[in-house]
């Protein structure tokens, strides 16, 4: 398996693998509004045989008050199926971590698998006082702090971009 940014000729598979992965196309949708809008992404594909597998792509969020600090979103992330529970997805979000730290982020939220994230560190948002615009239970939504202590004296809302509100 090889992980590695997604380049213009990833689209229609990076499409096919959200689209396999959800119930149905609203990720996928995000995935493109996101990208036309040209707003800073870390996406990465995870290629198997030359085919691409899975995406992750982390885009910018808000921090309410705290202009100063960059903080990403996490998702969506997506595995085609048949390659699920096959250490894919873990590959791709330590990657991604490591891709966000490198460009200088933070830390990184994600609405997710309250099972799943914390192996890679995540924690409940509440632990730092961060909301989630989306209401969404306690234990799904999660931060890491990509940097010690980043987020020691920041609390508030963390906003989506507008396209997150279609999904």
């Amino acid at each position: 398996m090889r992980i590695r940014p997604e380049t213009a000729a990833d689209r229609a598979a990076v499409r096919a693998v959200n689209v396999a992965a959800f119930d149905t196309a609203l990720e996928a949708d995000l995935v493109e509004t996101l990208r036309g809008k040209g707003v800073p992404l870390i996406s990465l594909v995870a290629e198997v045989a030359g085919e691409v597998v899975g995406h992750i792509l982390f885009s910018p969020v808000s921090l309410e008050g705290h202009s100063h600090l960059s903080v990403m979103g996490l998702g969506p992330m997506a595995v085609a199926p048949q390659h699920q529970r096959k250490g894919v997805g873990t590959a791709l979000v330590s990657e991604g971590l490591d891709a966000a730290r490198r460009v200088g982020c933070h830390a990184v939220v994600v609405i997710g698998h309250a099972h799943y994230y914390p192996r890679f560190g995540f924690v409940p948002a509440s632990r730092h006082a961060l909301r989630c615009e989306y209401g969404v239970p306690d234990d799904v939504f999660l931060v890491i702090e990509l940097e010690e202590a980043a987020l020691r004296a920041a609390s508030g809302l963390i906003r989506y971009d507008e396209a997150f509100g279609t999904v």
